[in-house]
């Protein structure tokens, strides 16, 4: 089975449907990374927006 993989993005929410967990990449051409804080200090504070639940 060929891997859709982004070589580029790698990804281990397993609960995504574009992560392709076989090989922990992401199936997208590109992502969107925002943020749930008002002055985000640590990696811990932002998000991949192009998540979406399997």
């Amino acid at each position: 089975m060929n891997c859709k993989c982004n070589h580029n993005i790698h990804c281990t929410v397993n609960q995504c449907v574009h992560n392709e967990n076989r090989e922990n990449y992401c199936t997208l051409d590109s992502i969107t990374v925002g943020t749930h804080e008002a002055n985000p200090t640590q990696k811990q504070c932002t998000d991949c927006m192009s998540f979406e639940l399997k």
